[in-house]
């Protein structure tokens, strides 16, 4: 996809972005405790477990550690990344402006609170001239 901005206007990097895209992925992916107290071997339940939230989720924690680490502009860049990737604006500058009227709110819980986080950052990154893909190539 070509770039329709400047890449240049995000105060959050890109790498941080994509880290906290990874998170909200794996946080978006848990589903409510099955057998709370199962007990058994993780092998002898296929996995599934890891999948369940719980009181001490380490995906949680992390996802809120990421957020909380940001300072308030990143939070509004990744505030209007969303919207930007959900569709809701056709500028990250009108997302980013609309994202500055709500500096004062709950903007790490709203993120997090978000479904899908992961994939409208990734797609409003996307339209900046970001890809996840050459991130991960460039990593691995």
């Amino acid at each position: 996809m070509e770039p329709t901005e400047n890449p240049d206007q995000l105060t959050i990097s890109p790498e941080t972005a994509f880290y906290i895209i990874v998170k909200a992925r794996e946080f978006d992916e848990q589903v409510p405790p099955t057998d709370p107290d199962s007990g058994s071997n993780p092998s002898d339940d296929r996995e599934v477990d890891v999948l369940e939230e719980s009181p001490d989720d380490a995906v949680e924690q992390e996802l809120d550690a990421a957020l909380g680490a940001l300072n308030i502009d990143e939070q509004l860049d990744l505030m209007a990344l969303t919207w930007l990737g959900r569709g809701d604006f056709t500028t990250f500058a009108q997302a980013r402006q609309e994202a500055d009227d709500m500096r004062d709110k709950h903007i790490a819980i709203y993120l997090k609170g978000t479904p899908k986080l992961g994939d409208y950052l990734e797609e409003g990154l996307a339209q900046l001239g970001h890809s996840l893909e050459d991130f991960e190539k460039n990593r691995l």
